[in-house]
């Protein structure tokens, strides 16, 4: 019989949108999903998203000016991960032309790959915005839980 995950643990947090502050939202993730003692590799794919996610706020959502970015993080008692990553930016007008790659709106210094890394790095990505009201979006991994010395 299917079991539905129950959610183990939750935080959340929220910061301006300066790019000083995109390494503050990756080591925060890090540590908080430390407890579920992922590999190096998982880590560092939940890293990379969380810096695409977050240069995406930076750069498109909020353009020349400053705004917050709000991160929220789940953590089930299947070893899955959810990591919401919202802004109340400018949104995304066209959500499949945007996750095209090499489609940027950033100028010709970008390389329109965000959204193609966070889906190479994560097991599942759902991007939902609203033209004027921001963007939110929702990284899915699976941290394969490993069976330790003690049991």
């Amino acid at each position: 019989k299917f079991k539905m995950a129950q959610l183990k643990n939750e935080m959340k947090f929220e910061f301006i949108s300066k790019s000083s502050n995109e390494s503050f939202a990756r080591a925060t993730v890090a540590a908080f999903i430390a407890q579920l003692d992922p590999t190096i590799s998982e880590i560092a794919d939940i890293k990379t998203a969380i810096s695409e996610a977050v240069t995406n706020c930076i750069v498109h959502a909020y353009k020349n000016g400053l705004g917050y970015i709000y991160i929220s993080v789940k953590i089930f008692d299947n070893g899955q991960v959810t990591i919401r990553i919202r802004d109340k930016g400018c949104g995304i007008e066209n959500i499949s032309q945007a996750m095209e790659p090499l489609y940027t709106t950033g100028g010709a210094e970008r390389a329109g790959l965000g959204f193609a890394v966070m889906q190479s790095f994560m097991d599942n990505i759902k991007v939902m915005s609203k033209v004027g009201r921001g963007t939110t979006i929702t990284l899915t991994k699976n941290i394969i839980p490993r069976v330790t010395k003690n049991g």
